[in-house]
């Protein structure tokens, strides 16, 4: 007896979503407008693998960050043994890189990505275990007007996607000094934490003496008193930092950039030194960073080049249009240009050969699709018309191909036209026309 039981239907990974349209338009219209903004601003596109060895992320993000250590995908290919990952962000794959391929030997590179990552951590609205992520990397300059160029380079994402200064998002800024300025403040924070030892949770005790600084950076409200009062690596910074930190600040100054010096944004990752910022939002409830970055000058060497600076940022694309999505930003849907309705399939291989000339000519124009009995009625093909959002539907009549013609129907209020079937070239600009 044969088995017809029905074979289960199979779902996506949780917290790994699917991009459906209309939707997927959005996402397409966010990616358009910073490839745009990018050739503007002189930034290449870098496009690297999602697999990487685990040890590109251990040794470049820190053994002690929550990345590392609880969120990675993390696997052994069982064909060669190779201890691998799925990149949880991508500014170490971009070192990595530039590293492996010499791309600094004639002087910096400004580069950018637009990609999928990957963290297993709980999903919620705009954090997912696959999300994805625009990030603008300049590497091999050292000077603060770099640091400053990239974060008005975000600044103008959001003046080109809508966002309102202030009101959308807010900029956060602070310096991380340099190793042995660490090192000192570092010191003064284990015996600040010490002596408040009742205070500390789990994972607060775990990093007290092996990266302190992460305790600031803790969502704990329980623990929001200690960590206030704890010593400000401001107050450790020598005079080098401090000089860069205020160039960067008097360029935005003269940008008009409004800014909040936050002492306790140390950011997620090791590598950081220097200056480091996020763009924050009150919109998204406790996911309020829509985008992050900071100067890290020793990753490349730390990966294996030969030491040269480098500053960047990374946002998260769905939790940016989330934002878009409240302020009333997002786009609106896609249509298409003209939409054909075909009573009768006599003459398709003419119709279809007109189609074809309307859309090399720049139309978007939808035909409808005949069932296995042949085409549906035409009350039928004017509905799903209308549907389609088009301005104009081309009804390719009986009558209308008896007269090498076409019949061009506004949708949206006007007057029916007939064109000639075999010159679209000299109408189909009608059809584009705002």
């Amino acid at each position: 007896m044969t088995d017809t039981k029905k074979p289960a239907a199979l779902q996506a990974v949780k917290g790994m979503n699917d991009l459906l349209p209309p939707d997927a338009a959005r996402w397409e219209w966010l990616e358009e407008r910073v490839r745009h903004l990018m050739r503007r601003w002189g930034y290449a596109n870098i496009r690297t693998p999602i697999v990487e060895p685990t040890a590109l992320f251990v040794r470049g993000l820190g053994e002690v960050t929550d990345i590392v250590e609880k969120e990675m995908y993390s696997f052994v290919d069982s064909m060669n043994g190779d201890a691998l990952s799925l990149r949880p962000e991508n500014t170490a794959g971009v070192v990595r890189a530039v590293v492996e391929h010499g791309l600094l030997h004639d002087g910096g590179k400004r580069l950018f990505y637009i990609g999928p990552m990957f963290r297993h951590e709980r999903p919620q609205k705009g954090r997912y275990r696959q999300f994805h992520q625009v990030g603008a990397e300049a590497l091999g300059f050292a000077g603060p007007d770099v640091d400053a160029e990239l974060i008005l380079l975000c600044r103008a994402l959001w003046q080109d996607l809508g966002l309102v200064i202030g009101d959308d998002v807010r900029l956060e800024l602070n310096s991380l000094g340099q190793p042995a300025e660490r090192l000192a403040h570092r010191a003064a924070l284990i015996q600040h934490f010490e002596s408040h030892a009742d205070l500390l949770d789990e994972d607060a005790r775990r990093r007290l003496h092996s990266n302190p600084l992460r305790i600031l950076d803790t969502k704990n409200p329980a623990m929001q008193p200690v960590v206030e009062s704890a010593p400000k690596l401001m107050d450790f910074l020598g005079e080098a930092s401090l000089v860069h930190f205020n160039a960067v600040r008097a360029v935005l100054d003269a940008a008009g950039l409004p800014y909040r010096i936050n002492p306790r944004l140390v950011r997620g990752m090791d590598y950081y030194n220097l200056t480091v910022f996020e763009w924050v939002t009150d919109r998204l409830g406790a996911q309020g960073t829509v985008c992050g970055g900071g100067r890290y000058d020793t990753l490349i060497e730390q990966l294996g080049g030969k030491p040269a600076p480098a500053v960047g940022w990374g946002l998260g694309m769905e939790r940016l249009l989330l934002l878009l999505q409240e302020v009333g930003s997002a786009p609106a849907p896609q249509a298409p240009d003209a939409y054909a309705v075909v009573p009768s399939h006599a003459e398709l291989p003419r119709i279809m050969r007109a189609l074809d000339a309307l859309r090399a000519a720049g139309v978007a124009v939808v035909q409808h699709p005949a069932g296995a009995e042949g085409p549906s009625s035409m009350k039928s093909q004017f509905k799903r018309a209308d549907a389609s959002g088009a301005r104009f539907a081309l009804v390719f009549g009986d009558s209308e191909l008896a007269q090498g013609q076409v019949a061009v129907k506004p949708l949206r209020g006007g007057e029916q036209v007939l064109r000639a079937l075999d010159d679209v070239g000299t109408w189909a600009a009608e059809l584009l026309a705002p």
